[in-house]
């Protein structure tokens, strides 16, 4: 039965069908695989990259699950100070997901220059403020040294600083407005270190970055008063548990809430992602896996003759059927071939040349992320591998109702 097999294997070759009717059909399989993978690729490529790039800038301004006061009403200016003085800081060890934990405090101002003004929210950081979460959007300058003395340098947006015309180096007046009704307001003279860019413009168009000692003295609060802590943790993934820790190891004074939480309308935006990534996947399998059984179904019939002889010969209906499938299973990884190359290489041009942009104003970036990992990649090609030769078991059951003497005289 060896020779039967290996006969018939010859037979239907890729060389062979250059010269068949099924020529067409074996091209156009092999394009819907190759389109299948690249559409596969890119879409989870670029969805998962865009989720966790928002994720990651939504984490940068904002801390990844927030320490506040009852009182404070989720108000993003904030109205009660809260002690240093906490069994978690400024290390959080009851929770070992914590990686880093900062304090911060934000107060409500007015940028007044000679030609135009702007209302903004003053965040105070210290000198444990990590500041790597935020360089990769610092497009000009560099950031403020909080460590030493109280100093004026502040970042502002790019928003921010063309609106007021201003620059590096440049210097202007911010007004704080006191609680107190009738009291005047303070004024402060900040000088720009440098100018970010985040492409959220709730976040440019509000935040300016600044030394939290302007806070603490405007408010007249001690240097161990803070408005809140901000929690960063080393698995997103488990930040819902996470954060549930953290509130039960806090007193009960404070409140804690996680960015998911507070940011919601875009967390739940960002999960129709996975819907239509999933969809996208449905679809290109689809498509690909009839196509598979289209070309399976011309090359029997196409061979009709050649099954029949080699039933005649003795070889067995599952033999005949194997030799099919493996050729198909031979096309489908010419088309994961070509598949794989060509969307790999998308996104790596996109990677590192950023030719796909995006308005920020609706997706929140400037360029479409990319995120490449091979183990997805890998999975991608065994799930339309295995789904399209299952699924391709089904047309191949015809040659069991091919009649070796029907089949000879077939033409």
């Amino acid at each position: 039965m060896n020779l039967e097999y290996f006969i018939a294997k010859r037979l239907i070759t890729a060389k062979d069908y250059k010269s068949s009717i099924s020529a067409p059909i074996i091209k156009i399989a092999i394009s819907a695989i190759a389109i299948g993978i690249i559409m596969m690729i890119v879409s989870v490529a670029t969805g998962i990259g865009l989720q966790q790039k928002i994720r990651d800038k939504v984490s940068a301004f904002n801390g990844q699950i927030i320490i506040s006061n009852f009182d404070n009403n989720n108000s993003e200016v904030t109205l009660v100070p809260i002690s240093k003085k906490q069994d978690f800081y400024p290390n959080f060890k009851s929770v070992p997901e914590v990686s880093h934990i900062q304090a911060v405090a934000s107060k409500a101002g007015i940028i007044r220059t000679e030609n135009a003004f702007e209302g903004i929210v003053f965040k105070g950081v210290g000198a444990d403020y990590d500041w790597n979460n935020i360089k990769e959007y610092i497009v000009e300058g560099k950031v403020p040294d909080f460590s030493k003395a109280l100093n004026e340098d502040v970042l502002i947006s790019r928003l921010l600083a063309d609106r007021l015309n201003l620059k590096v180096g440049d210097n202007f007046n911010t007004f704080f407005i006191k609680e107190e009704q009738g009291k005047m307001p303070n004024s402060r003279r900040f000088k720009i270190a440098g100018i970010f860019n985040s492409g959220f413009q709730e976040f440019d168009a509000t935040y300016i970055i600044g030394d939290i000692r302007h806070i603490q003295r405007i408010n007249k609060w001690s240097k161990d008063q803070v408005g809140a802590f901000e929690v960063f943790v080393k698995d997103f993934d488990n930040i819902k548990t996470t954060g549930s820790q953290i509130y039960d190891q806090t007193s009960s004074s404070l409140d804690t809430k996680t960015i998911v939480e507070k940011y919601s309308y875009i967390f739940d935006w960002l999960q129709l992602f996975d819907f239509n990534i999933v969809v996208i996947l449905a679809v290109m399998i689809l498509v690909a896996t009839i196509n598979m059984v289209v070309a399976l179904l011309v090359l029997i019939l196409e061979r009709t003759q050649m099954i029949g002889i080699l039933k005649a010969l003795g070889a067995n209906n599952w033999t005949v059927r194997k030799i099919f499938l493996y050729n198909a299973f031979y096309l489908i990884i010419r088309g994961l071939f070509w598949g794989n190359l060509i969307g790999i290489a998308i996104l790596l041009i996109q990677q590192q040349f950023g030719v796909v942009h995006l308005n920020p104003e609706n997706y929140y970036v400037n360029q479409a992320p990319v995120y490449l990992n091979w183990g997805y990649i890998a999975l991608l090609n065994l799930l339309t591998v295995t789904i399209c030769f299952l699924v391709l078991l089904i047309p191949s059951y015809i040659i069991t109702k091919i009649s070796p003497v029907k089949a000879i005289r077939f033409e």
